[in-house]
C-alpha cells in the first residue's frame, strides 16, 4: 500500500492480494483521515471480485458520517452491480468528479 497526500484528498494505492489487511488499516486510520476524502486505487495485477469491493461498504459509510467520501477505483467494474450511495468507478478523474460532487452536496445542505 502506498499513500500519497493530495491537495484534496489522500490517495491510496492498492496492490495487495488480499483486501482485509487494506480494509482493516483503513478502519484504524479513519478516525486520522476523519477530515479528509479518500481514494483508493487497485492494482489491475489483481482480479477483484464484486464482494471484494463490498467489504468497504462499513468504511464508506462511517466516512460519510464524518462528512467526507471515500471513492473506489478499479478499471474492470461496473458500478451497477453496487449500491447507489457506494462510490466505485473506473478511473481516477471520475473518483475525483464524484469528491467534487459529494463536496458541492455537502456544501448545499444534501
Amino acid at each position: 500500500m502506498k499513500v500519497d497526500q493530495k491537495s484534496k484528498y489522500t490517495l491510496i494505492h492498492s496492490d495487495e492480494k488480499k483486501l482485509e489487511p487494506l480494509i482493516e488499516k483503513l478502519n484504524n486510520e479513519v478516525d486520522d483521515l476523519k477530515t479528509q476524502d479518500i481514494i483508493v486505487m487497485f492494482s489491475e495485477n489483481f482480479k477483484r471480485e464484486k464482494d471484494d469491493f463490498l467489504l468497504f461498504l462499513g468504511t464508506a459509510a462511517h466516512k460519510k458520517e464524518l462528512g467526507t467520501s471515500l471513492v473506489l477505483v478499479y478499471k474492470n467494474i461496473n458500478a451497477d452491480d453496487y449500491p447507489e450511495d457506494f462510490n466505485i468507478v473506473p478511473t481516477l478523474i471520475e473518483a475525483e468528479d464524484i469528491l467534487d460532487m459529494e463536496a458541492m452536496e455537502r456544501e448545499l445542505g444534501f
